[in-house]
C-alpha cells in the first residue's frame, strides 16, 4: 500500500515564531519561498560592489516619494514567502515601515543580483514575483554580463522580458527620465 507524502509548508508567522524561539538564528542568511526555507548564497565582493553602485546612483534620483530598502526581507504571504531582495524601491511610508513591513503594493522595484544565484533567482524568485504583482523585477547576472528586466506580472510570470547588455541602459519605471546604464551597474 503506497503512502502519499505530503510536505507540510510553513507560513510567515510560522517562519517568525522559529526564529522567535530561537530555531533559527537571527543572523542566518536564509529566507522563506513558497513554505519552504532556503539558505542564502553567501555575498560574495562582485555581489556586494554591484549593490553599492547601484545604490549610489539611486540615491541622488529618488524623488520623496520613494525610499530604497537593501537585502530585507518582503513579506508576501498570499506566497508563503519571505524573500530577502538585494534592492527594492518602496513607496515611502512616514515611520519607515516600523509598524507593519511593505507590502507587494508597495513595491516598486525589485532587484536580484546573482552571481552564483541565477538559476534560483530566475526559475523560483521571478515567478514568485510576477505572482505576487510586482511591476518590475531586475536580475542583474553578473556572470552573464546582462540585466533581465521583467515586466507586467502574471500569475504565469512576467510577460515582458529584455536582455540589456553592455552599452544598454534601462530607464526604471519608477524614475521616468532617469537612464541606468548597464555597465555602470555591472561594473
Amino acid at each position: 500500500m503506497a503512502v502519499a507524502v505530503r510536505k507540510r509548508l510553513l507560513t510567515i508567522e510560522e517562519y517568525h515564531q522559529m526564529a522567535a524561539a530561537g530555531i533559527l538564528a537571527r543572523d542566518e542568511r536564509i529566507e522563506l519561498i513558497d513554505g519552504e526555507i532556503f539558505e542564502m548564497t553567501p555575498i560574495g565582493n562582485r555581489h556586494a560592489a554591484c549593490l553599492r553602485r547601484l545604490l549610489h546612483w539611486l540615491a541622488p534620483r529618488l524623488g520623496p516619494g520613494i525610499m530604497h530598502d537593501a537585502q530585507n526581507p518582503l513579506p508576501l504571504p498570499e506566497q508563503r514567502s519571505e524573500p530577502q531582495p538585494d534592492l527594492v524601491l518602496l513607496r515611502t511610508q512616514a515611520d519607515g515601515y516600523a509598524v507593519s513591513p511593505p507590502t507587494a503594493a508597495d513595491v516598486l522595484l525589485v532587484v536580484e543580483i546573482a552571481d552564483s544565484s541565477r538559476t534560483f533567482d530566475c526559475n523560483v524568485k521571478l515567478p514568485l514575483y510576477a505572482a505576487a504583482g510586482l511591476a518590475e523585477a531586475w536580475i542583474a547576472d553578473l556572470q552573464a554580463e546582462e540585466l533581465l528586466v521583467c515586466r507586467e506580472p502574471s500569475p504565469e510570470g512576467y510577460r515582458d522580458v529584455r536582455r540589456l547588455r553592455r552599452g544598454e541602459s534601462i530607464v526604471p519605471l519608477a524614475l521616468s527620465g532617469q537612464a541606468l546604464p548597464v555597465d555602470l551597474l555591472l561594473g
